[in-house]
């Protein structure tokens, strides 16, 4: 195996044109996994510990927005001014494994990855963000709804890696929630986040589907047939949970089944809802 150690974006990109079913390494916490198992084995690895430009995120206070590198870890997103502005990614990142974890694992690895479980991956769907993608032949801006398409699959071609996100800053409530088989250190069983941006609600779901789900039928609904959220009672959130939960398209496997996933969806959604009125 021979893993190539690029300083720039520019030399990343090259590697990959050259490489392009070379194995692209962030922070390694999920990757390191697979291949300590055996089950994957790369013959090439481009790793991106050494290239700064992806280590790096800003606040444009003109367009309200946020980039965020996609080699910035964890531990820089869960507290300090990032979780000021944009406190739902910041309460995802608390809920990631180990500081250690933390310490090492990006944003941009949870994207490369791509697992329903992905814990930023609620957040980014529920902020509309934008996936950047960096080739050889030039960069290009990804949906996030356009770039997850599967379970581990995405839009992304074999020469083209992420370079970062950009997320609108918070001018509204937000929050994240998970659940799994013990408090701490754990692959979730149903996630979801609840983001109040420009005066509308979105929530989107993670675990409970082949791909994360925004639940754009519960938001429609409550758009509809509420003209402030200060007029839910809480009978009203209880019926947002199940609405939320209608959508969820769950599986039984080892981790849960798809009957407790789906409950857990209505109750995370109908305390995240809650949370926001009572904020």
């Amino acid at each position: 195996m021979t893993v190539y150690l690029p300083h720039t974006i520019e030399e990343a990109t090259a590697l990959l044109e050259a490489h392009p079913h070379a194995l692209v390494l962030g922070g390694g916490t999920d990757v390191m996994v697979e291949i300590n198992f055996n089950h994957r084995k790369p013959s090439d690895v481009v790793a991106l510990r050494n290239v700064d430009e992806l280590r790096t995120w800003t606040i444009n206070n003109e367009t309200s927005s946020i980039y965020i590198g996609a080699g910035v870890p964890y531990s820089e997103m869960e507290s300090g001014e990032l979780q000021k502005v944009a406190p739902a990614l910041a309460a995802a990142a608390r809920t990631v494994g180990s500081p250690q974890i933390r310490a090492a694992g990006t944003l941009g690895g949870n994207l490369g990855t791509c697992s329903p479980a992905g814990d930023s991956l609620p957040v980014l769907s529920a902020l509309n963000a934008e996936v950047h993608l960096a080739s050889s032949h030039g960069v290009r801006s990804v949906p996030f709804a356009e770039y997850m398409v599967g379970p581990k699959r995405t839009s992304r071609t074999a020469t083209e890696m992420i370079t970062g996100v950009t997320i609108p800053k918070a001018n509204g409530w937000q929050g994240y929630s998970k659940v799994g088989v013990r408090n701490a250190m754990v692959i979730s069983v149903a996630s979801a986040c609840l983001a109040i941006q420009d005066d509308m609600v979105r929530l989107a779901l993670g675990s409970v589907g082949p791909t994360i789900i925004r639940c754009v039928e519960a938001e429609k609904w409550l758009h509809e047939n509420f003209a402030t959220l200060t007029d839910l009672q809480p009978a009203d959130c209880a019926e947002f949970g199940r609405r939320a939960a209608s959508e969820a398209r769950p599986i039984d496997d080892h981790r849960s089944t798809a009957e407790y996933r789906r409950h857990a969806i209505s109750v995370l959604a109908q305390r995240l809802l809650q949370r926001s009125i009572q904020s």
